[in-house]
């Protein structure tokens, strides 16, 4: 009997450290920076669509807590302009809104030149 109660604990503790373990380092959770293009603006629903330079792969990133700077002052969501090459930080972990698949959240913007095509 002694022995089952130790073992139970064991399992006990083993399912806790994995619990926080997968909590603390999700792995489906990354932290991302780069140069994009921005393709479209929602600023109703305050989604971006951005596409990587290099690769054209395109993010779609929720934009209601983000934070845009142009030409280092700051700004608000309706002062970007569509197809500006900008400096985007955003966390990406996919989620549901609406219906729609977001890839991320965009956590900052920077435009260094809003007129560079």
């Amino acid at each position: 009997m002694n022995r089952m109660k130790k073992s139970l604990y064991a399992s006990v503790i083993i399912a806790a450290v994995c619990v926080w373990t997968h909590l603390l380092c999700d792995p489906a959770r990354a932290l991302e920076s780069g140069s994009y293009r921005l393709l479209s603006i929602s600023e109703t629903e305050k989604l971006v669509l951005v596409s990587r330079i290099p690769d054209q792969r395109k993010f779609l990133l929720d934009a209601a807590d983000v934070k845009i700077t142009i030409n280092d002052k700051p700004a608000e969501f309706g002062d970007l302009a569509l197809f500006t090459i900008v400096q985007v930080q955003m966390d990406l972990k996919r989620n549901r809104r609406k219906g729609v698949n977001i890839d991320g959240k965009a956590r900052e913007i920077t435009v260094s030149d809003p007129t560079e095509k």
